[in-house]
């Protein structure tokens, strides 16, 4: 059996799950029960705070976790990194009020900084020859220049939609993250041989991720042109119709290649264009 540790609640949370349910993980119905056992596969998930994850898979509570690698870089535990999943996605990034002119990154020489990520920061200034004072606060930190605990703010941006709401702007971004999983370095054979058809199903599903099933109807004597402009999985699918002088070409396509590329096609004589979802793909 697999223990996977996964972050109790939040976006990570709702993304991490809807990656497991596309990988046909089924899981026993519970609500808030701090570990879920799989139906169909060995895998138990087990609930944690997103700051306890990288030491649960370190110290080897659990085999594996699904962390932001903001967290990761935080905690500097000795994990492996098996992949970068491509899912809530955001930056750490310094801002200070939005009225303050901003000259460089020695504006923060002698400034008192807020954040939730002390470790990632010190390393940072360190490296610059920055000196600052690092206030560390669990929660709100955008709020901390407002009320004076702080010149600065050194946290996780999305949208920066808080930081507007803030009076705040970004200035530095010192990392950007993502989800990743990551894995504890002493695992058996049985468990890695397990990790491995979990890496498979996952690939599948982020394979397929932007890409449709693209059918489509074209003269025979535009097909050349109209092979050459789609790239394919390795090359589009021609087959020949019953009506004389018409083909169908099949092919994959990223959904912003297809739009970028729709009227060039139309131009070209293709019709009945058909644009299918793809749930899972295994190159």
């Amino acid at each position: 059996m697999l223990r996977i540790a996964v972050q109790s609640k939040g976006r990570l949370n709702e993304d991490t799950m809807s990656l497991l349910k596309e990988s046909d993980i089924k899981l026993k119905s519970s609500k808030r029960t701090l570990l879920v056992q799989s139906t169909n596969f060995p895998l138990e998930i087990l609930f944690l705070r997103d700051d306890d994850i990288p030491e649960s898979v370190a110290s080897g509570v659990a085999d594996i976790g699904i962390v932001g690698e903001n967290e990761y870089a935080e905690k500097g535990e000795t994990v492996t990194v098996f992949k970068k999943l491509g899912f809530s996605k955001c930056r750490l990034s310094l801002a200070i009020p939005k009225d303050v002119d901003y000259p460089g990154l020695q504006w923060f020489e002698g400034k008192k900084i807020a954040t939730s990520y002390p470790g990632i920061l010190r390393k940072y200034m360190k490296s610059h020859g920055v000196n600052t004072e690092v206030h560390v606060i669990t929660g709100s930190v955008e709020v901390a220049p407002g009320i004076g605990l702080a010149d600065a703010i050194f946290d996780i941006v999305s949208s920066g939609s808080t930081l507007v709401s803030n009076h705040l702007k970004e200035v530095e971004v010192l990392m950007n993250s993502e989800a990743v999983l990551i894995g504890n370095t002493n695992m058996d054979e049985d468990k890695r041989a397990i990790l491995d058809e979990l890496l498979f199903r996952l690939d599948a599903v982020k394979t397929a991720v932007d890409k449709k099933y693209i059918l489509l109807n074209a003269p025979k004597d535009k097909i050349d042109e109209i092979v050459a402009m789609l790239p394919g999985m390795r090359s589009p699918t021609v087959i020949p119709l019953a009506q004389e002088g018409w083909c169908s070409i099949h092919t994959v396509l990223s959904e912003e290649f297809f739009w970028e590329n729709i009227n060039r096609l139309k131009q070209l004589g293709a019709e009945g264009i058909l644009v299918l979802p793809i749930e899972k793909m295994i190159l």
